[in-house]
């Protein structure tokens, strides 16, 4: 490939999705340094996280990733007042930014020859520009391919009922995924007559008809799902399409230094707190980017934390304005002492450290005195886990994160569940017994020799011969293949 070639990466605007996309083009300049990676950037639906400031850092370090933001779109009041999904906001920037897509992939081309375009899974509606303008039209999944599998058989379920599957009360059989309680679908999933619901459908019969679909997985990690899915088990009987490749190139880890709110001495001290303590003897609670609890969710985590005796080190972050759980907004920093028990705080200084808003989770995840971790399952703090060796106990809070948690504890093996009652609640009691038994039982001795077996599997996929390696120089080589034929 000379320099004038060039790969067009397409993220939907949460910021989890960018740096995964990021990352995506990072690794694919790890094989042809030449080539230039451009990302188009959409108009972020609602403020969580700015990504201004990480876009800087990547444009400085990286000079050959080149980010264009495209022209900024205005949601019409009626969406964001009705929508009951905060994906149907990011539907709709993408439906409006579509002729944008074509301007820049028109511009570009310009200047560059386009090998690829590569979309991030909400951006199906790309995939028409990409086919109008000659273009090969890839997706990338930024989750596993238990999500996937799911994902793909959304028309199926589709088809074979009348009823929203919020109202199946049922188990559902999808090719390559343990048994998966209706209610375990995505929330955007379960009510058919949501527009994120007919958005998601739509999506999931553009990927088949795509190039290939990339995605953040090792074979190893998911051997049996990735099978079922590249056999197109998971598409409608009456599908005519032929499943293409599937690129498993995982895993894909990024680590931040410095977040929101935290200097770096805040987050040396929480590393240094770490080397203070016992060898594998924290647990480690942490929540991703957008997952927020309320107040007396937070105070049943504290009592079960210091009902379990063990140590931890614990990201707290304030609760929901309203009704979201799911930080669509900003966020200040909590004020412990309000939040948490009376003399929570005192009575646990010896054994537990809580942080304000934001820890730099992959360092955590690597030191030794991390024991466990109990998590919202998010693709990339799962990845991060495996990566690190640290077993998990599973608390989902939002997008496919209860398939990941079926995923992780009956398939992989690799977490313990964390069992809610029907309105979501999780009680003292079940955060003490989960947290214990993950540190003490031999269940979570079992999950952790597992896990530490899947960790040097994840860094054998990534080395020359390994299997995502192999994946992602046959994916490059397709590029040049669809451009010679």
């Amino acid at each position: 490939m000379d320099s004038n070639q060039a790969i067009v990466l397409y993220p939907s605007p949460p910021i989890g999705h960018l740096v995964s996309m990021v990352e995506l083009g990072k690794l694919i300049l790890t094989c042809h340094p030449s080539l230039s990676i451009h990302i188009l950037l959409a108009t972020p639906p609602y403020r969580a996280d700015t990504t201004a400031s990480y876009i800087a850092s990547v444009s400085g370090t990286t000079s050959s990733i080149i980010f264009h933001r495209l022209p900024t779109v205005s949601l019409p009041p009626s969406i964001t007042s009705a929508s009951r999904n905060h994906e149907t906001l990011t539907f709709e920037v993408l439906r409006q930014s579509n002729p944008h897509v074509h301007q820049a992939l028109v511009s570009i081309s310009n200047t560059f020859t386009v090998q690829a375009f590569v979309m991030d899974f909400f951006c199906g509606l790309g995939l028409s520009v990409a086919t109008e303008l000659n273009i090969p039209g890839y997706f990338y999944l930024t989750s596993g391919a238990g999500f996937l599998a799911s994902f793909l058989y959304l028309p199926t379920i589709h088809k074979n009922t009348d009823k929203s599957i919020k109202d199946l009360d049922t188990l559902l059989s999808i090719p390559g995924v343990p048994p998966l309680h209706s209610s375990d679908m995505p929330k955007p999933f379960l009510e058919r007559n949501d527009p994120a619901y007919e958005c998601f459908l739509e999506n999931a019969t553009y990927l088949p008809k795509s190039a290939g679909i990339i995605i953040n997985t090792f074979e190893s990690l998911e051997a049996r799902t990735l099978r079922a899915i590249s056999d197109g088990q998971c598409l409608a009987d009456d599908d005519d399409t032929t499943m293409p490749p599937i690129y498993s190139i995982g895993p894909l880890i990024f680590s931040q230094r410095g977040g929101k709110g935290q200097d770096l001495d805040d987050v040396h001290e929480c590393l240094k707190w770490l080397d203070s303590q016992p060898r594998g003897s924290v647990v480690f609670l942490c929540f991703g980017s957008l997952g927020l609890f309320t107040k007396e969710q937070l105070e049943e985590i504290a009592v079960g934390l210091e009902r379990s005796g063990q140590r931890f080190l614990w990201v707290v972050r304030n609760p929901p304005s309203s009704n979201e759980s799911v930080a669509i907004a900003g966020q200040s920093d909590p004020d412990l002492n309000n939040l948490l028990p009376d003399g929570f705080l005192g009575r646990t200084k010896d054994r537990g450290l809580v942080v304000k808003s934001w820890a730099p989770q992959v360092d955590v995840l690597n030191h030794n005195s991390i024991g466990g971790f109990v998590s919202h399952c998010g693709w990339n703090s799962v990845l991060e886990a495996v990566c690190a060796g640290v077993p998990m106990v599973a608390w989902p809070l939002y997008a496919e994160q209860r398939i990941n948690r079926v995923v992780l504890v009956e398939e992989i093996k690799i977490a313990l569940p964390m069992n809610e009652s029907k309105n979501g609640f999780v009680g003292a009691y079940e955060v003490e017994n989960r947290v214990r038994e993950l540190m003490e039982s031999e269940k979570g001795e079992s999950i952790r020799k597992r896990i530490e077996a899947l960790k040097s599997d994840a860094n054998a996929a990534l080395s020359e011969g390994g299997t995502s390696k192999v994946a992602l120089v046959k994916l490059i080589e397709s590029w040049n293949q669809v451009k010679a034929g």
